[in-house]
């Protein structure tokens, strides 16, 4: 796990001062070492920086200010192969392939012994070497080769191209900026935003989807010609033309299993989960398992004990979440883990406040509580965090699965919303749920953010006039079952939303989250399932409770399912401090004349729901976004 910065020019070359605070602007993601290579096209070189180790200085000169066309930078996170070994940008013995990458590989191993045995000499333990060599020997096809989570940038100078690569479902972020015959990525934005070629500026059409979904929905960002590389997909960059294609080496399988039954499903999915779970506890620092008191993180708590005896949990504890608390606490009894328990408070949160939403690269409707769990983690003592996200995409978990059936029956209605002529609160929310005329206006509903009128009558009129409000280069399919909303939630909900906010919140505090529910073989293997047997339209995760009975405690299992999320609309309401912050940047936010300030009186002055402060939410976050990347 680590941070990765970089550019390539067409035509012409730049100060290497701009690879250097590209870097600096995400030392958080990797303390522990950093190194340089740069080009100028043809041939390239290493460099170690200020903040590598000393034997990486004492076998790379330390960057100085020259210029380059192709420069990669990299923050290290030392968690496979702790040794100078695995340090990077990490090239071939005859350096004609050079590669910087994020990520942890969990079928390294194999991969290597495939390679091994077609030769392949190794000089370091670690997944970045088995990445290079794999390439060498499968070119591009080594990407749908690797199970695990991945954004990567590698340079064949011998061949003449550049890769970027992202994972089969975003666990690891990748920005870039593709104008003017240069291409820049980074790992968070605000690296890209250190580059010389690129001044930053709104997009609006990524505000309207973030506002809609509670994220800006992939590839689009909130900055202006800054993109987010989609899931599964590769860009190829000819180092000669700058000529780009841009690739998906793999999706969702569409192909289902015949008779399969729900016994031999549950043995299976038990089997996969299992041996993911052995997989990501390798690493050479400790392992932790974060547990929030639900199945999904008891359950893998649960298998990591028959891997790892010496297996720890933690759980985060908010006002309102005693029953959490209360299960996580019974499951570690149960299995007999040492579980520690962080009760956050009101002071604490207020006092990282507005530096913990800045740290997020848009706006958002919520406080991310795992900004604390990482931060607790790393207090412990724990590198790497063992997490259940995944598992309510996979498994049908959302409550709004459960209103899929509903709503398919009350879509031949949908011509009512033409003759709702009132305008109270009622109608609005009758009207709105009527005018779900697909797959994708249902997903959006489901996510609680702003409603599309609501977006049309806070914006002002030439900036909503801007703005394409169809989202029609998003609508993926025209299905209206669960096989279309599984779609939906593996595509955006997950990479555009839970993984990548989990990425921006561990790398805060130098830690890596991992994924046992996103396994390749055990999202294929759920993928090819028949419909019946993950969904029923009466219970969330039917096939994953079944797992689970054999593992956590009966108490988990009784618990109805809620998020692992901070009670925002109760803060808001309560606590006095904050009401007047939000009334602060309302002001603040009213001087930029992006949204109209009538509306925002009347939604402040009326907070009648939950959902209410969730919009007052995205105003004050939108402020304190421009604020830091716009004004600092």
């Amino acid at each position: 796990m680590c941070g990765i910065s970089g550019y390539h020019l067409l035509n012409k070359s730049i100060s290497s001062r701009n690879i250097l605070e590209m870097n600096d602007a995400i030392r958080h993601r990797g303390p522990d070492d950093e190194g340089f290579w740069l080009s100028d096209g043809i041939a390239g070189n290493s460099f170690s920086g200020k903040a590598s180790t000393q034997p990486v200085k004492n076998e790379f000169p330390v960057l100085e200010e020259t210029d380059s066309r192709i420069a990669l930078g990299f923050r290290r996170l030392s968690i496979v192969d702790l040794s100078e070994k695995g340090h990077q940008p990490m090239s071939s013995e005859d350096r004609s392939v050079t590669i910087t990458f994020n990520g942890e590989i969990y079928n390294f191993k194999s991969l290597r012994k495939e390679l091994e045995n077609l030769g392949y000499h190794f000089r370091s333990h670690s997944d970045t070497e088995v990445i290079v060599k794999g390439y060498q020997e499968w070119g591009t096809a080594i990407f749908g080769k690797l199970d695990g989570m991945f954004a990567l940038a590698l340079v064949d100078v011998t061949k003449r191209h550049l890769f970027l690569a992202r994972d089969r479902v975003g666990m690891k972020p990748l920005f870039y900026y593709h104008q003017n015959n240069a291409i820049i990525w980074a790992s968070e934005i605000k690296a890209l935003l250190k580059n010389e070629l690129i001044q930053p500026e709104i997009h609006w059409q990524g505000v309207y989807s973030n506002f809609l979904f509670q994220t800006t929905l992939a590839p689009e960002t909130c900055f202006k010609n800054i993109l987010s590389l989609e899931t599964g997909t590769f860009i190829n960059l000819n180092l000669d033309s700058g000529i780009t294609d841009k690739v998906r080496f793999w999706d969702l399988p569409k192909a289902k299993l015949d008779a399969v039954s729900e016994s031999e499903a549950v043995a299976e999915v038990d089997r996969l989960l299992s041996a993911s779970v052995e997989k990501q506890l390798y690493a050479d620092v400790p392992v932790t398992s974060m547990m929030s008191g639900g199945i999904d993180s008891t359950l893998i708590t649960a298998q990591s004990k028959k891997y790892k005896q010496d297996i720890n949990a933690f759980t985060i504890a908010y006002q309102f979440s005693e029953s959490e608390v209360e299960n996580a606490s019974l499951m570690a009894k149960q299995i007999q883990i040492p579980h520690h328990i962080k009760t956050v408070s009101d002071d604490e949160i207020l006092q990282q406040l507005k530096d913990n939403i800045q740290h997020f690269e848009e706006p958002y409707s919520s406080l991310e509580v795992l900004m604390n769990a990482a931060e607790y983690a790393r207090e412990l003592g724990f590198k790497v965090v063992l997490s259940g996200n995944g598992a309510d995409e996979l498994f049908a978990g959302y409550s709004h699965s459960l209103k899929l059936e509903r709503w398919k029956k009350t879509r031949k209605f949908s011509f009512l919303r033409h003759f709702i002529f009132t305008n109270d609160n009622l109608s609005k929310k009758v009207k709105n749920y009527l005018s779900q005329e697909d797959m994708l206006d249902f997903f959006r509903q489901s996510q609680v953010g702003m409603k599309p009128a609501e977006v049309r009558d806070v914006l002002r009129k030439e900036i909503y006039q801007s703005i394409n409000p169809q989202l029609n280069d998003k609508k993926t399919t025209k299905s209206k079952d669960y096989e279309a909303l599984f779609e939906y939630d593996m595509r955006y909900s997950l990479s555009s939303h839970h993984v990548f906010r989990d990425d921006l919140s561990a790398m805060k505090y130098g830690v890596e989250f991992r994924y046992p529910y996103l396994s390749n073989d055990l999202i294929d293997y759920i993928a090819s399932l028949p419909e019946d047997l993950r969904f029923n339209g009466i219970r969330n995760k039917p096939l994953l409770r079944k797992v689970a009975q054999s593992y956590v405690h009966p108490e988990v299992l009784k618990m109805p399912k809620r998020g692992f999320s901070f009670p925002l609309a109760h803060f808001i309401r309560t606590e006095p401090r904050v009401r007047n912050f939000i009334a602060e940047q309302l002001e603040s936010l009213k001087t930029r004349n992006f949204f109209n300030a009538e509306t925002m009186d009347l939604w402040w002055k009326n907070q009648r729901s939950d959902y209410d402060c969730v919009k007052i939410w995205q105003l004050v976050t939108f402020e304190l976004w421009y604020q830091r990347y716009f004004e600092a």
